[in-house]
């Protein structure tokens, strides 16, 4: 069977933990730069980082409005913390570039500050098993949920984990832990 191809963008972020397990997983992850990388992806990893400079980056490197086209065609995305903000439809107080394609409304950095950035055991029925270690770092938080989109972990009451389709969303950074549950499961949707 051939390796999944997942680009992860690298324009801003931790795209590099994010490529490590990916390739742990056995998947063929690369560091997605060009719209010429575009073309030979099977799925997307939106990285942690600053939504607004990845938007902006998005838009000066040309890779936003193609991403977005092949999103809205079924590519499967998992976004992480500023990668969730990209892929939500609503944000609260904020108006930036984002691709809107998850039926979710979002509060950027809703945690608090870098300052208060904390670790939590949440459960994830959908990959089973011990808890998964979660760790916000200015993490968003989840306050609405659009038709079609499934809550598959909270975290003191709110979603932290969402799915609509092939689409993924997590306010919290599975890639700074050694679990690659969320990366395997996220490699099954492809």
């Amino acid at each position: 069977m051939k390796k999944k191809r997942i680009g992860v963008l690298a324009l801003q972020g931790d795209y590099v933990k994010h490529m490590a397990m990916l390739i742990s997983c056995d998947a063929d992850a690369f560091a997605l730069k060009t719209v010429r990388d575009i073309d030979s992806i099977d799925g997307l990893v939106l990285p942690g980082g600053e939504s607004t400079t990845i938007g902006k980056l998005l838009s000066r490197f040309g890779l936003f409005d193609e991403l977005g086209r092949r999103m809205a065609a079924g590519l499967p995305v998992m976004g992480t913390c500023a990668g969730l903000i990209l892929l939500a439809q609503d944000l609260v107080k904020y108006d930036q570039p984002r691709f809107g394609v998850l039926d979710v409304e979002v509060t950027r950095n809703a945690y608090g500050p870098q300052i208060e950035s904390f670790e939590a055991d949440i459960h994830v029925p959908e990959i089973g098993g011990n808890p998964v270690r979660a760790v916000f770092i200015r993490a968003p938080v989840i306050t609405r949920i659009g038709k079609g989109v499934e809550v598959l972990a909270s975290f003191e009451d709110s979603p932290v984990i969402v799915r609509q389709g092939k689409i993924l969303g997590l306010s919290f950074h599975p890639e700074l832990t050694d679990d690659s549950r969320i990366h395997e499961y996220f490699i099954s949707l492809i």
